[in-house]
């Protein structure tokens, strides 16, 4: 999101909501078409900087996409300053390349069949122009280098292969010295020269000059290549990696088991956490996912199947038997049942990008927790309220055992989660927000819009507190959630590190959908930059004429609004006034941008001939509102303004 989607409308009104465009799709089916069940995609990542995203799928293979619209915009600074780019573009990608990560392997010791399908994604530090990449199936790791090679080829041959016989592999005659032919990846005729004499005839008068070979490169290609395999670590399903922001080590965890590695050993690994009891007998929970911080290399989070989550630290001992924190919400009394634990199991945690706060997702809620608060979630968001009643239908058809991933903004500002018939959720995290989108992975995401529940009571403060959101659990469907296809699951999704943009994985499908500013308020952000700087010198001008010659408006201005103004109009006062008829005004002009330039000029040509009058205090500035200062802020409007006469409220 780029500025201006969140104006306010009224003073103490709620944003506006959100409105999410269809950005793009690969491998969109049509109608009727039958879905492989290789091609399935299992796993989605977007990298560091958002460039580029990579998904997997049940056929073990990875699929690499790069943004193209960044590469668009080149030339100098001044030059792009004084284009037409609006800031509310969103990211698109187009499709780079391809290959096969995995393939499906056979245990003959446990008779056990190995699947070919990628389970998570995670991208490594690049280096020298090269893309480097983790990709894991249930049971191997392995570490890839992504590369552009140049395709080396041979030209300035001295004989004719049109006058070749044989195999005619040999690259063209340049005995003429007028055209150049190529021998790709610089293959060798061996054939053919071993038969030079008899097999090649030689122009009348002989070759007039020889000439050596000589190596070109003009093209490129892309070439996928695995550095390591990191294997034989695991006797249960890997169900997470996570690269160290060290740069050099990585952690793989399945249901018992956490194993740390370096990136450039992959015969042995340490194994740093193990919670298999001594008797199988006795285990009670699992593992289901595992994070490192994404800031502090000796710390990592992992969730289990009681829906509580692990903070450990490695500086402690070699083997985490014992957690630094445990996060966990107290069981109701009396609101357990058959399927509490089920519920419960936690599928997803990710960190924020700063670390403070981490995601988790089980099947019926989202969890928002504070590491610094260890005794319950800050926030819980119902995504699966509505299911409730049918938990034994579910059970029945095994969808309540369905893994849904879970992802942040990059601001921290908004949380999303999948759900069934291709919808996911977006939920806002910020304080005092409520925002609680249900979109659909289509070209018209927003059908599935929910109408923004009522405001829940929260007690007031400047940071995130603990609430339950309600009013957002039944995205229009009946109580049952009967018009849901279970049988399309939105599993997988990733959010664009610095945008508000969301890839997300239906099916075969790859869908993206960008936060959009609507068109109402574009045309402030399609202005270059010298437009700007004319603005804010038309605005310096009428500042100016405004203080020295402002008290016949501000009469004006006083008369007109007797009923607000409490004599006398204190600085503070007129201020809080301001405030208000500024809210007031923005939801009440079409056309807002233009029509307060509009009003500025003709105030600035009102007050030039006017010279007797001088301004006693703010009311006049307050009065006249703060739009300058909204406006010139690219519409981030926050509650402060700078008006006129330099106060700031």
């Amino acid at each position: 999101m780029n500025g201006g989607d969140e104006v306010v409308a009224a003073s103490g009104g709620p944003p506006q909501p959100l409105e999410w465009k269809f950005s793009q799709v690969f491998g969109e089916r049509t109608a009727g078409e039958e879905v492989q069940e290789v091609d399935i995609i299992s796993a989605i990542e977007f990298d560091k900087t958002g460039d580029h995203l990579a998904t997997g799928d049940r056929g073990g293979r990875v699929v690499l996409f790069e943004r193209t619209d960044t590469k668009d915009n080149g030339g100098t600074r001044r030059d792009l300053e004084r284009m037409d780019y609006p800031i509310s573009r969103h990211p698109e990608f187009r499709y780079k390349t391809e290959f096969q990560s995995h393939e499906p392997e056979f245990d003959y010791l446990k008779s056990l069949e190995i699947e070919e399908k990628i389970n998570k994604i995670r991208w490594c530090q690049t280096a020298n122009g090269a893309l480097f990449l983790l990709s894991t199936n249930d049971k191997t790791i392995k570490f890839w280098k992504v590369q552009e090679k140049k395709v080396k080829k041979i030209s300035e041959m001295n004989v004719d292969p049109s006058k070749a016989v044989g195999n005619g592999n040999l690259a063209s005659s340049s005995n003429l010295g007028s055209s150049k032919t190529h021998l790709a990846n610089g293959g060798c005729p061996d054939r053919s020269f071993s038969c030079l004499s008899n097999d090649i005839s030689f122009p009348p008068g002989g070759i007039p000059s020889l000439r050596l070979p000589q190596v070109t490169s003009h093209e490129t290609s892309l070439v996928a290549r695995c550095r390591r395999v990191y294997a034989h670590a695991h006797d249960y399903h890997i169900n997470s990696i996570s690269n160290n922001s060290d740069g050099e080590t990585f952690i793989s965890a399945d249901d018992l088991r956490i194993n740390l590695w370096n990136l450039e050993i992959s015969n042995q690994s340490f194994n740093i956490v193990d919670v298999k009891p001594a008797n199988m007998e006795d285990l009670t929970e699992v593992i289901t996912s595992a994070e490192f911080h994404p800031t502090h290399c000796n710390t990592l989070a992992y969730s289990s199947s009681k829906g509580s989550i692990r903070l450990i630290d490695l500086r402690q001992s070699a083997l985490c038997d014992s957690h630094a924190k445990l996060f966990e919400e107290q069981e109701a009394p009396g609101a357990r049942s058959f399927f509490t634990e089920i519920i419960a199991s936690i599928s997803d945690i990710k960190f924020g990008k700063d670390g403070r706060y981490i995601l988790s997702r089980d099947y019926m809620t989202l969890k928002l927790w504070d590491i610094n608060m260890d005794s319950g979630p800050v926030t819980t968001f119902q995504v699966h309220e509505y299911l409730r009643p049918k938990l034994c239908d579910l059970y029945e058809n095994d969808s309540i055992f369905d893994k849904f991933e879970c992802c942040l903004s990059g601001d921290g500002l908004r949380v999303g989660t999948g759900s069934y018939s291709n919808l996911f959720r977006v939920f806002g995290c910020g304080a005092g927000s409520t925002e609680a989108t249900t979109l659909e992975a289509s070209k018209n995401p927003m059908r599935r819009q929910v109408p923004t529940p009522s405001r829940p009571s929260r007690s007031l403060s400047s940071s995130i507190t603990r609430v339950v959101r309600r009013g957002a659990e039944n995205p229009g469907v009946d109580a049952n959630g009967n018009c849901f296809d279970f049988t399309t699951k939105l599993l997988h999704l990733a959010w664009h590190p610095t945008e508000n943009s969301i890839a997300c994985a239906a099916a075969n499908s790859l869908a993206s959908v960008s936060l959009q500013i609507p068109k109402k308020f574009r045309g402030l952000f399609r202005e270059s930059m010298a437009s700007k700087v004319s603005s804010l010198q038309k605005v310096v001008q009428a500042s100016n004429f405004l203080v020295k010659n402002g008290n016949i408006y501000y009469k004006q201005l006083v008369e007109q609004n007797k009923h607000h103004i409490q004599e006398p109009p204190t600085i503070e006062k007129c201020q809080t006034l301001a405030k208000q008829l500024f809210y007031t005004r923005l939801a009440s002009i079409p056309g807002r941008y233009e029509a307060f330039w509009k009003e500025a000029d003709s105030l600035k040509n009102a007050l030039i001939n006017r010279q007797e009058l001088n301004v006693e205090n703010a009311g006049l500035a307050a009065l006249f509102g703060l739009e300058c200062y909204a406006w010139f802020c690219g519409g981030e409007i926050i509650g402060r303004g700078f008006t006129f006469t330099g106060y700031y409220v």
